[in-house]
């Protein structure tokens, strides 16, 4: 890991899913942060980090029960500013003397504090007497504090919803500041960690850029270096940092697989052949995909051959401008966060991830990720930074099989990837006028694998029924459906119908995530 800036807060995961939230805000206020999970924290690892605070996370445990995690008991003999959120909160009671109890009544959901005493983390913020609403979601409470904290703010259902022991610098609050449904949230947070730890917040996206640049140059050397372009905002980002960093010593290599979205590969070619003058290898490799796809319809098989083919693609181009030493990837922050939870950190696990230690050993190459410490929303800014234009950084998310896992249940065929092309073209455009784009996370459409009688002009059609699907993100964990007004709905059916031969029927997808996916397949 390269060494990070000198401001930064350390954030002790528990196990809640919404310690990501914790990190954002952290950075969005000017200031680097880590997430470390708490079974991989001890006193040694605190100190040489060398934080300017420490931000203890909530988590799924009940701190009462046996074997629940812990802080490291050294951390509060650091003389470092704590603030403990929910159950970080409860931990920090229960280790310096205070008592946690599981009381009858739980709070979940919105919630009003009194704020009864004035606090440095208030400061700026809150006032002694105010109500304020917070986010609450926690079944144990403290019900007795340890020496030298006083309250200064109450619940309902949290008799000590805020506590604070000024002289060493422990804050611990029973909400949730990092969610949005805490209006002054990030407030606190910047509180804490610009006036309580004293960090400037001068961690920007042109000091991460200097940084990265140099970390690039020393880890890679004379050596060359090879990256997959999918014309995606990850891939997009590193090359073109890749390239600042250490020019003619990258070669970017475009498999385009016959899946992408119309005149993606087009643009791609465009902005980093032509524009940025790096070396890009285009390999068009549809009829080799669709030959290995013919006939299979099930959509786990889809992914393994598709990937399975990638790699020997990409593999095969590699060799041909020589080899390389290093392969490039865009693994971001929280793939690395959750391949930790997933290799037996606290979190409960959602998913693993390939681009995290997933590269072939066959393939022997160092990795060179230069985005691992950055989030989806830093990266886009990152681009913007590097001067990547906006149709590309502020792309909505793509899968890597694109296209093929949005023709559910039936063969691929090109006519029926052309089809989708058109679809999805006059679906996305029709967004864009309605300069609907930045508001929506994600949004595609479907092919069905369904058929249905229509009636153009005088005569019946037999033809394909699509479905359309936008939502609405932070994370892509969880998503809604974006509420089109129908005056939208009816204009893209109307366009869809008439220009796109084949097409008789459109739907719109309104099912959330959970219960649903975001993609069908």
């Amino acid at each position: 890991m390269a060494e990070p800036p000198s401001e930064r807060i350390l954030i002790i995961d528990f196990g809640s899913q919404v310690t990501q939230l914790i990190a954002r805000r952290v950075r969005e206020s000017g200031v680097y942060c880590e997430i470390h999970p708490f079974n991989a924290v001890s006193e040694a690892s605190v100190r040489a980090f060398a934080p300017r605070g420490v931000i203890l996370s909530g988590g799924p445990a009940s701190v009462i029960g046996t074997g629940s995690p812990r802080a490291p008991e050294g951390l509060f003999t650091m003389g470092l500013p704590v603030l403990g959120i929910c159950y970080g909160q409860q931990t920090m009671v229960a280790q310096l003397g205070g008592t946690v109890e599981a009381p009858d009544h739980r709070e979940f959901g919105r919630a009003f504090i009194d704020v009864t005493a004035s606090c440095p983390l208030f400061e700026g913020v809150w006032a002694a007497g105010q109500r304020e609403q917070v986010w609450m979601s926690h079944g144990d409470r403290v019900i007795a504090l340890p020496p030298g904290f006083q309250v200064v703010a109450t619940s309902e259902g949290a008799p000590f919803a805020a506590i604070a022991d000024e002289a060493r610098r422990f804050y611990g609050v029973q909400f949730h500041p990092e969610v949005v449904h805490t209006p002054h949230g990030a407030q606190l947070l910047k509180t804490f960690t610009h006036q309580i730890c004293g960090c400037a917040g001068s961690w920007t996206m042109a000091t991460f850029r200097a940084d990265a640049i140099k970390r690039i140059q020393a880890q890679v050397g004379r050596g060359r270096v090879i990256c997959g372009l999918s014309g995606g905002v990850d891939s997009s980002v590193a090359a073109a940092l890749i390239h600042e960093a250490i020019g003619e010593q990258l070669t970017c290599v475009l498999v385009d697989h016959g899946f992408m979205r119309q005149g993606e590969a087009d643009e791609v070619v465009a902005v980093f052949r032509d524009r940025f003058n790096i070396h890009l290898v285009h390999r068009e490799a549809s009829d080799l995909f669709l030959s290995r796809l013919e006939g299979v319809t099930d959509p786990e098989a889809k992914r393994k051959i598709i990937g399975a083919t990638f790699i020997d693609v990409f593999e095969e181009e590699a060799r041909r401008v020589g080899g390389a030493d290093f392969l490039a990837q865009g693994t971001l922050y929280p793939d690395v966060i959750e391949s930790v939870s997933f290799a037996g950190g606290p979190s409960v696990t959602i998913k693993s991830h390939h681009n995290v230690g997933g590269l072939p050993e066959r393939m022997n190459m160092a990795l060179v990720e230069p985005l691992r410490d950055l989030f989806k929303d830093e990266v886009r800014a990152l681009g913007r930074e590097l001067g990547l234009p906006e149709t590309m950084v502020g792309r909505h998310p793509f899968p890597g099989p694109g296209l093929a896992i949005r023709i559910p249940g039936q063969p691929l065929t090109r006519p029926l990837l052309d089809l989708l092309r058109k679809v999805d073209a006059i679906y996305l455009d029709e967004i864009r006028t309605a300069g609907l784009y930045d508001a929506i996370w994600q949004a595609f459409a479907v092919l069905l694998p369904v058929r249905t009688v229509g009636v153009m002009g005088d005569s019946r059609s037999y033809d394909y029924a699509v479905a359309l699907r936008a939502v609405t993100s932070t994370d892509g964990m969880t998503a809604d459906y974006y509420p089109f007004d129908h005056a939208f709905l009816s204009r893209v059916a109307n366009r869809l119908i008439n220009e796109v031969k084949g097409i008789n029927r459109v739907t719109y997808d309104i099912t959330s995530k959970p219960p649903g996916t975001i993609e069908w397949e």
